[in-house]
């Protein structure tokens, strides 16, 4: 999968993320402060996003499972998948789609479930969960559709397993990040563990269709999903699945429909790269909480989604999902806001109003 980087044990995937196994994360994390370093640094060449391979073998059925799941769900009756959506939470728990405006209109190109895979229900007190419903609300699960019976589980299941190695990581990440925290002692650690805010989204990225139709030879970089930032501190991305339609059955999983189809990241120096992610590793990037945390020194990552343009493109979605990490809304990030007024501010950029929903 990887080289190895000039004058360095640091591991290097062909596109140049930075490779750490799973194995040294948990016996020896802060081994891994020079890799940490090359991954999330200001270095023009720095990713912002670093591979974890060498996986226990329960992720990958694990991930496949869930993910053929999302498949279903977003192909059942819209009446059926709008059942499980929530108004009250800006559409931050259960089914959102078309509610998030990206590109300057609302996103159809995907559809999102959101949960919290670590805590059902937080234990918070009330005017907490008044004031953050986006956050402290509780998890909405499709227990009564029997075409995704196994939904709530399945969910919970990878989701715990991506948070489990992310909280490893976060351990690795404490000495290289200490230095630029405003507040030296907090520890990552301990902010993603013992939040109550964690969120998970799985996405379905729908084919091109009359609506969103294939892109031209000329296809932005940003066609499937616009230019952004998270806003967690750490975001765990699994590699994305492409499924294609069968007249009748489950879908097939085939290649990604073009060599350009996928993520996309801009480097600290600017530099667009693709980046892909193995079907059996986890990736993590840096979000705006964790810039914030820093005064701008760690940045979060800008990153995007091309669809692609190819012949078989209208018959091959995407499947993929994401974990985001982020501390309790109480937590101080910067001199003028809390991770709860931050995370306000930026769904109101991003929303056209309180009810319009929210994206994580």
């Amino acid at each position: 999968m990887a080289n190895v980087a000039n004058n360095s044990n640091i591991t290097l995937t062909p596109e140049g993320a930075v490779s750490v196994s799973y194995n040294a994360l948990v016996s020896s994390p802060l081994s891994l402060t020079a890799s940490i370093e090359k991954a999330f640094g200001s270095h023009p060449d720095s990713l912002g996003i670093i591979i974890v391979r060498d996986l226990p073998s329960n992720y990958a059925p694990a991930r496949e499972r869930l993910l053929r799941l999302a498949y279903r769900f977003a192909n059942l009756d819209p009446k059926i998948r709008e059942r499980y959506a929530d108004p009250r939470s800006r559409y931050s728990f259960g089914w959102s789609h078309g509610k998030e405006i990206m590109n300057g209109k609302p996103d159809t190109m995907k559809g999102s479930y959101y949960a919290n895979p670590v805590i059902d229900e937080p234990n918070v007190p009330a005017e907490l969960r008044e004031a953050y419903p986006e956050y402290y609300g509780k998890n909405i699960w499709p227990s009564d559709t029997p075409e995704v019976k196994d939904f709530e589980q399945a969910f919970k299941d990878l989701g715990r397993f991506v948070f489990s190695v992310g909280c490893q990581l976060a351990v690795a990440c404490q000495p290289f990040a200490s230095s630029y925290l405003r507040d030296s002692s907090m520890s990552l650690a301990d902010l993603i563990s013992s939040s109550q805010t964690v969120k998970a989204r799985l996405l379905h990225y729908f084919p091109p269709s009359p609506e969103n139709p294939l892109p031209a030879e000329n296809e932005a970089v940003d066609s499937w999903c616009g230019f952004h930032l998270d806003h967690s501190l750490l975001t765990g991305l699994c590699s994305a699945m492409y499924l294609r339609k069968q007249p009748s059955g489950e879908p097939t999983v085939v290649q990604s429909p073009s060599p350009n189809s996928g993520l996309y990241i801009r480097t600290r120096g600017g530099a667009l790269t693709k980046v892909s992610i193995p079907a059996d590793c986890l990736a993590f990037q840096t979000g705006e909480a964790l810039e914030l945390a820093t005064s701008g020194k760690l940045r979060a990552t800008p990153h995007c989604v091309r669809v692609g343009a190819a012949a078989d493109a209208e018959n091959i979605s995407r499947e993929t999902f994401a974990l985001f990490m982020q501390p309790n809304v109480d937590q101080q990030l910067s001199a003028t806001e809390n991770f709860g007024q931050f995370s306000k501010r930026i769904f109101d950029e991003h929303y056209k109003d309180e009810a319009a929903g929210a994206a994580m």
